[in-house]
């Protein structure tokens, strides 16, 4: 007789993710959340949300997290997982305080938290840490028993978040013009960050030279790259480049940004670009925005068919992930030994953050590291 998948010791799962406006009036709010302690005016938030006010003023990302959500739901359902699925935000409701309360008001002890970001670096995954500290201490504050909370490690690599890229690309290569098609070059795309957070990201001994962040990356884009040669038998040419810079501009941010990569392609004759946004869970609104909006319109004025790939959002696969880290980070907890599932050259991410991995840009506490103050 099958045993059930043991989830023990946890007793829920948390879903933590950015958040987003749900209307035009949630927008310059949903702004002053993001860039609270930055002094910037209303007035100039409000320039910044016209790429919300574009779609409506709602951004897509909670719509995205529901259905992840569901698919989680439904996926530990049909495997015997049984553990119950919150989901809360950084930035916008439903508010990561509040769900962590209504969870240990349901009696949970024992929660490990995914959150929306596969990559190693400070706003990926330190400020998801702090986040949940400011959280916990909130709890604290009202007096309530306070959970043990642990954080699944990076899953770039993961084979069922590296996959459904890999079918993206390839489905968008099928629907380029054939003359351009063998000769499409591939531009994997990944957010933008100041090229002092990218060196510090990871742990202290990998850091410099684009840190982890850069690395992953790197690592992803020529997984996929290799699968498409494979299974296409064309050998593409591509780059990992940059998209939704939102700095100073006289501090340095990681380059090429996609729309001047699309120049410069064109410049050498390239017939046509397959964007890859591997940095990005799902289609939020910067996907909607910088790709599909800007340098599509970017590529239409130079004249270069251009496709866009699909993120992996709640692809199935993707839920079959979670529920494998899942129960690695589970069986490990109870102390058994476990190979974990990665792909690349760079093996699995740490389940505890060291010290001094993505560091803060100012001193605070985070939780689900070593240096937790929430052990």
């Amino acid at each position: 007789m099958s045993h059930a998948p043991d989830p023990s010791p946890y007793d829920a799962l948390l879903l933590l993710s950015f958040g987003g406006p749900e209307g035009p009036d949630d927008v310059v709010p949903f702004l002053v959340n993001v860039t609270k302690g930055r002094g910037i005016p209303k007035e100039r938030l409000k320039e910044v949300g016209q790429h919300y006010f574009l779609f409506g003023g709602k951004s897509p990302i909670n719509d995205q997290n529901r259905a992840l959500l569901d698919a989680l739901r439904k996926d530990f359902a049909e495997h015997g997982v049984d553990l119950p699925v919150y989901w809360g935000n950084r930035n916008w409701a439903p508010y990561l305080t509040d769900v962590l309360r209504e969870m240990v008001t349901d009696g949970h002890r024992r929660i490990l938290v995914l959150t929306t970001s596969a990559y190693t670096s400070y706003s990926g995954c330190r400020q998801y840490r702090e986040n949940l500290a400011d959280a916990l201490a909130a709890l604290e504050a009202e007096g309530l028993e306070l959970p043990r909370v642990d954080k699944l490690r990076q899953y770039f690599n993961h084979p069922g978040f590296v996959r459904p890229m890999i079918d993206g690309v390839l489905k968008s290569l099928s629907e380029l013009p054939e003359d351009v098609r063998d000769g499409a070059h591939l531009a994997f795309t990944t957010h933008s960050i100041p090229d002092a957070s990218a060196n510090t990201s990871g742990p202290v001994e990998g850091h410099g030279d684009g840190g982890a962040y850069v690395r992953e990356h790197l690592d992803v884009a020529r997984l996929i790259a290799d699968a498409v040669r494979e299974e296409t038998g064309v050998d593409r040419p591509w780059q990992l480049v940059y998209q939704s810079r939102s700095g100073a501009p006289h501090i340095p941010w990681l380059e090429p940004d996609i729309c001047d990569h699309l120049e410069e392609q064109h410049g050498k004759g390239v017939p046509a670009v397959v964007m890859v946004p591997i940095g990005f869970v799902s289609d939020h609104m910067e996907v909607l925005y910088d790709l599909d909006t800007e340098a599509t319109a970017k590529a239409a004025e130079l004249g270069l068919p251009v496709a866009r790939s699909a993120t992996v959002g709640a692809d199935p696969r993707f839920a079959a992930a979670v529920r494998d880290l899942l129960l690695e980070r589970a069986a490990k907890e109870r102390g058994a030994a476990v190979t974990p599932c990665a792909l690349g050259a760079l093996g699995a991410s740490h389940d505890l953050c060291p010290v001094g991995c993505c560091p803060a840009r100012a001193p605070r506490p985070a939780a689900a590291g070593v240096d937790s103050p929430y052990a």
